[in-house]
């Protein structure tokens, strides 16, 4: 009986080792059981029809999945709203080139989605962002580039902050309205901790004031190809962080102390990108001028040259002295009439106090030669009244002939 009993498991352990070669069993070799290649067959079908098919349990019908990569693409296939069965394991999202106007509330569910890191919606046709849409807890990076956006709620990362690290927003804010609801967003604090934001593409004129105050760990900011023309109601105090601006192709023409002296304070911004402006070389110009000369903060600044007035078009910034300038107009000459106005406002004043002060001390005066005038006229209108008197009345004509006699 013990006999019995030691022989079963090494015919377990033989059975074990020839598993692998379970095509031969499937066979018809001798001593088969009848049915059995059927249900070997039978078996193995839907493996082998899962092997031949590209998409992974799970996955949208009109998306690519790589699970190993977690990585779900699903590009220009005309998808109108975000596939509802996206599966879990997603890190990496690319939903781009569809026809997709429109994120919702709740359109990327964070019980559902708990790793998605990455997400790129770029070149869809989205108009609108609602509040809610992009909660998600994992969230590093979006990319909405090349949208229509004419909609961007403030509250789209939800009520609490947002893990954001990198936001790209190329020509995608073309609307001035979706402007200020990105200002009132990055000024709220949601997104505390973003480091990357590109705002390029978007023919900006004026930034908001205030806009990136509430940014403290950003370190790449892109306002490249824009139209900016001025600078001087951007604020860039709490960015100690920031270690890249590029302020290239814009319409930018002086930058102002104001700007410079912001610039200078903060202690990682080591590369300004500042070429392609369209640089005004007169008396305004001569604090960036100095600032080039002595600052290491900006890259290729050899190449930045004039684009007016025609005398100075062409000459490179760094070459321009004080003698190429014509100052002797005022630098700043709206601000000086302005004092003017101030001080003429200030003189006329004064004037008018002191001529009420002497009205006051003299009023009696006043007051006698004011009856004085009074009586003089009434008597002269009574003499002429009188005179009227005597005209109008023949009889009385006649005995001032007389009397005159």
């Amino acid at each position: 009986q013990r006999a019995a009993w030691s022989r079963p498991p090494p015919r377990r352990a033989a059975r074990s080792r020839r598993r692998p070669e379970g095509k031969v069993a499937c066979g018809a070799e001798s001593g088969a059981m009848p049915g059995r290649g059927a249900l070997c067959l039978g078996l193995l079908l839907p493996v082998l029809m899962g092997s031949g098919s590209a998409q992974p349990s799970g996955c949208p019908a009109l998306c690519e999945c790589s699970e190993p990569a977690r990585t779900v693409k699903c590009v220009n296939r005309n998808l109108t709203a975000v596939p509802p069965d996206l599966p879990p394991y997603v890190r990496s999202l690319f939903i781009t080139g569809n026809p997709l106007t429109d994120l919702p509330a709740g359109a990327f569910p964070a019980q559902r989605l708990p790793d998605l890191a990455s997400l790129n919606l770029s070149g869809n046709h989205l108009r609108t962002v609602e509040a809610g849409s992009l909660a998600l807890p994992a969230l590093r990076q979006l990319d909405l580039s090349g949208n229509a956006l004419v909609s961007f709620s403030p509250q789209a990362f939800g009520e609490g902050g947002s893990p954001l690290e990198e936001l790209v927003l190329r020509g995608a804010l073309r609307d001035h309205g979706v402007l200020l609801s990105l200002a009132a967003l990055l000024q709220s604090g949601t997104l505390r901790n973003l480091s990357r934001l590109e705002l390029a593409d978007n023919g900006l004129l004026l930034l908001p004031a205030g806009m990136f105050t509430a940014l403290p760990a950003l370190r790449q900011l892109d306002l490249s190809n824009n139209s900016l023309v001025s600078l001087r109601n951007v604020s860039f105090q709490g960015l100690g962080q920031l270690q890249s601006l590029n302020l290239s192709d814009n319409s930018l023409g002086v930058l102002w102390n104001s700007t410079l002296a912001q610039f200078r304070s903060l202690p990682a911004l080591r590369h300004i990108v500042l070429h392609h402006n369209t640089w005004v070389c007169d008396c305004a110009i001569e604090d960036l001028v100095a600032w080039l000369k002595e600052s290491d903060q900006v890259e290729g600044k050899e190449a930045l040259t004039c684009a007016s007035p025609d005398k100075m078009l062409g000459k490179a910034l760094l070459k321009v002295n004080g003698s190429d300038l014509n100052c002797s107009v005022p630098i700043d000459l709206p601000s000086q009439l302005q004092t003017s106005y101030v001080f003429l406002g200030i003189v006329l004043a004064l004037i008018g106090a002191i001529f009420l002060l002497v009205l006051y001390l003299n009023r009696k005066g006043i007051k006698k030669w004011m009856h004085n005038i009074r009586d003089a006229c009434r008597d002269h209108m009574e003499g002429y009244h009188y005179r009227y008197e005597i005209n109008a009345d023949p009889r009385l004509t006649n005995l001032s002939s007389n009397s005159d006699v």
